[in-house]
């Protein structure tokens, strides 16, 4: 028979002994590593800074321009045939918005739009429009108000501002045609300028529009837009006239002048300019300077963009708008 081999009980506990040690030591790295762990997983909340949330907050550019030349500094660098490309596709554009776009005096002939043009320095065309009527109705020819008593033509005049200097002019003009010209407007810029009251503004609003000859009329609204399209940084309306003429071709200005001047009164207005509503948007480097919200910009819109009359009394037979009301209604 085989003899079997027994543990003497001292060495069974010692082995008991050992195997208990190192299951122990084998546990607990096992228990310690999950909380190595949990605190990896902590250590970016406790060092993360406040100024991580800044990158959130970095998309909302709300005066990044969408213009398609890039601005460096503040100011546009483009070459310039890339300015006559984006100043002719704004043309284009504001064609297409504007297709109805129109002098906004009320006139039948050329002595009527001389003379309202005249009357609306310092005030506006609606105003103009709504004080004509009784004007030329008392004096409907040169002749007729170059004879008239001045303190007439003054409170007939006088919704228009500055009556006694405008009276004047009025009539003094009056008599040059009379005088001069046998009683017609001349259809020469060098002529018109001639006359008391009239510089280059009125002679190509004149020009341009009863005699068909082309002409950019530089008022107010025309330099405010021009500049902030950057195809100009002149300020002097001669220089002005002369930098915009060169971007486009004569048969253009006119109309050129018309639109801008549009969109100058309903959409791009002096204080607050509502670029939510611009159709020009994406061309233009100074977006972002009015409101860009699209619903807020949408109350900012006047006369016909806006639901409102416009400044006519009369208006063409194409603008989408209402007549402006006469001035004792108004």
């Amino acid at each position: 028979m085989n003899a079997k081999k027994t543990t003497p009980a001292p060495e069974k506990a010692a082995a008991k002994k050992a195997q208990a040690k190192k299951a122990a030591t084998e546990k607990a790295p096992a228990k310690k590593a999950p909380a190595k762990k949990a605190a990896a997983k902590k250590a970016p909340a406790k060092t993360a800074s406040p100024k991580t949330a800044a990158p959130k907050k970095a998309p909302a550019k709300k005066t990044a321009s969408p213009v398609e030349k890039p601005a460096t500094g503040g100011t546009l660098t483009e070459s310039h045939a890339a300015l006559v490309r984006r100043a002719r596709r704004i043309n284009r554009e504001l064609a297409d918005v504007y297709s109805y776009a129109h002098p906004e005096l009320d006139f039948e002939n050329p002595f009527e739009l001389l003379v309202a043009t005249v009357l609306s320095a310092q005030t506006t065309d609606l105003r103009v429009n709504q004080t004509t009527p009784r004007l030329f109705a008392k004096y409907p020819t040169p002749e007729d108000l170059a004879a008239a008593v001045p303190e007439e033509v003054e409170e007939l005049i006088r919704p228009t501002g500055f009556f006694r200097a405008k009276t004047k002019s009025i009539m003094g003009l009056a008599k040059a045609l009379r005088d001069d010209f046998g009683g017609e407007v001349p259809g020469r810029l060098d002529d018109l300028v001639k006359l008391p009251g009239v510089g280059r503004k009125t002679a190509f609003v004149v020009l341009g529009n009863a005699f068909g000859v082309p002409g950019i009329t530089v008022d107010t609204h025309f330099g405010r837009l021009v500049r902030r399209w950057k195809w100009t940084e002149e300020t002097d309306p001669v220089k002005v006239e002369a930098a915009v003429a060169a971007l486009f071709p004569k048969s253009e200005w006119t109309m050129l002048s018309h639109r801008v001047i549009f969109h100058g009164r309903r959409i791009c207005h002096s204080r607050k300019p509502a670029c939510g509503a611009c159709p020009i948007a994406p061309l233009c480097p100074s977006y972002g300077e009015g409101e860009t919200d699209p619903e807020k910009a949408k109350k900012l819109l006047k006369y016909e963009m806006g639901g409102f009359p416009g400044q006519r009394l009369k208006p063409p037979s194409d603008y989408p708008g209402k007549p402006a009301p006469p001035l004792a209604a108004g």
